[in-house]
């Protein structure tokens, strides 16, 4: 069996992720990613022009994986939209638990570069916050009963990115589920 090489940008996208999730954007040089890859500083800068647009491949890299976490997370749930949104808040408090988890990249990564607001990792993160508001907003489309999607995906996303913070201040999960109730309460608030 033949193992998949890693190309040399996904190792240093991989190392910075690491780096970057546990310690913080900006305290994490561009030495420390180049070690941590295990290229010299001259490849790094090889396939990244800077550290902000390693910042934001970082971030970019997140997109995905966890727009997918959250669909599989909607999915495997029984029951209806409501339900469906506590299970993603549910299932958020307890990766929260987790002695890794550092809060979300996207959020932390934009509090530290929040005086650069033209930055392009905060780029990345608006960009990923206004993909799962759109993915809410879907979901609540394909439900005839529930008024005004977008209005109500909003108010899901903020009751999300609140706990994210709250959760991160206090490391305690029960504040995601206190918001995963609360999504439910305004999915059935929606309905006409």
């Amino acid at each position: 069996m033949v193992t998949p090489r890693t190309s040399t940008r996904d190792r240093i996208i991989a190392a910075a992720s690491k780096l970057f999730y546990s310690e913080g954007v900006r305290s994490v040089s561009v030495d420390a990613v180049a070690e941590k890859a295990g290229v010299t500083k001259r490849t790094l800068y090889y396939h990244f022009s800077s550290k902000d647009e390693l910042v934001a491949a970082y971030l970019d890299d997140r997109d995905l994986p966890n727009l997918v976490l959250f669909k599989r997370w909607f999915d495997e749930t029984e029951g209806d939209v409501g339900k469906k949104m506590q299970a993603i808040f549910d299932n958020l408090a307890r990766a929260t638990k987790s002695p890794k988890w550092k809060g979300c990249g996207f959020l932390r990564t934009a509090a530290e570069l929040a005086n650069l607001p033209g930055h392009p990792a905060v780029k990345v993160g608006m960009r990923h916050k206004k993909k799962v508001e759109a993915w809410l907003a879907e979901q609540f489309a394909t439900d005839d009963s529930i008024r005004e999607p977008p209005r109500l995906a909003r108010q899901i996303v903020l009751l999300m990115n609140g706990s994210f913070a709250l959760v991160m201040l206090h490391r305690d999960p029960a504040y995601m589920e206190s918001a995963g109730n609360a999504a439910r309460t305004l999915v059935d608030a929606a309905r006409r």
